[in-house]
């Protein structure tokens, strides 16, 4: 089983364009998937957007108006999926946006790297993808601001927001977090924190290079290069020591 797990906040305009492509893919793929929809507090059509596929697919959505921010939508949707999971060791939780950066038709090549051993699998845009200019600055100085605090691991994108854990993984994951956030920090330190609380549970980690379409989202990017470059600096600080060192990530696999 699959359950895929996106956090949203007003993506009217193509989250229901991404879960028809969900539904082709998988369809294709001829995998067993469950779909987990967070949404944040949208102010648009989300909601209404979403209402008919439960008609179609299995779908559960989650959240209520009150925007609670990223880091709680993983929270969240990790802690759900631990509860729904019936084959620890077989299911897997894949995390991906809402808004077409992250593609479906990727699904296939995550699933498969995940079937074939891995605990966690982590998308990384490949080096030729026309980022928006904030996320590319952001991506050149996030590095250089968390290297100092915590130990990154080696060949894995810790900010990209398509990855998939094994649901056993994720168990461990809401154990050990008990009452406290699993997840703590802005978005890109969210993902940075999820990876690293990941890391420390299993060594085999994998990278797949993936095609992320910036141009597809209507909306433009909420990036804020020095404002969230500051909000990695402080996330960094407040975990240096809370995080330990992480296990060292498995080589990346080649493509496929």
């Amino acid at each position: 089983m699959l359950h895929l797990a996106i956090p949203v906040r007003d993506e009217a305009e193509t989250i229901g364009v991404l879960l028809w492509r969900i539904r082709q893919v998988l369809r294709e793929f001829s995998r067993e998937f469950h779909v987990v929809v967070y949404d944040d507090g949208s102010r648009d059509a989300t909601r209404e957007v979403l209402a008919p596929y439960h008609e179609v697919m299995p779908l559960t959505v989650l959240g209520d108006a009150t925007p609670r921010g990223y880091a709680h939508a993983l929270d969240a949707l990790l802690r759900h999926v631990s509860t729904v999971g019936r084959y620890a060791r077989r299911d897997a939780m894949i995390l991906m946006q809402g808004d077409l950066t992250d593609r479906p038709e990727d699904l296939p090549e995550i699933a498969k790297r995940f079937e074939g051993g891995a605990d966690c699998v982590v998308g990384a845009a490949a080096a030729d993808a026309a980022a928006p200019v904030p996320v590319e600055r952001l991506a050149l100085v996030a590095p250089c601001v968390l290297r100092p605090f915590v130990p990154l691991p080696k060949g894995v994108d810790p900010f990209g927001t398509f990855r998939a854990l094994r649901v056993s993984l994720v168990k461990d994951l809401v154990r050990d977090a008990g009452d406290t956030p699993i997840v703590r920090g802005d978005v890109w330190a969210a993902n940075v924190d999820l990876l690293l609380a990941a890391a420390r549970k299993t060594r085999r980690i994998e990278t797949v290079p993936l095609s992320r379409r910036w141009d597809l989202r209507p909306r433009p990017t909420r990036v804020k290069p020095w404002h969230d470059a500051l909000a990695l600096f402080r996330y960094g600080r407040s975990a240096r020591g809370r995080v330990g060192a992480p296990a060292s990530a498995a080589a990346p696999a080649p493509a496929r």
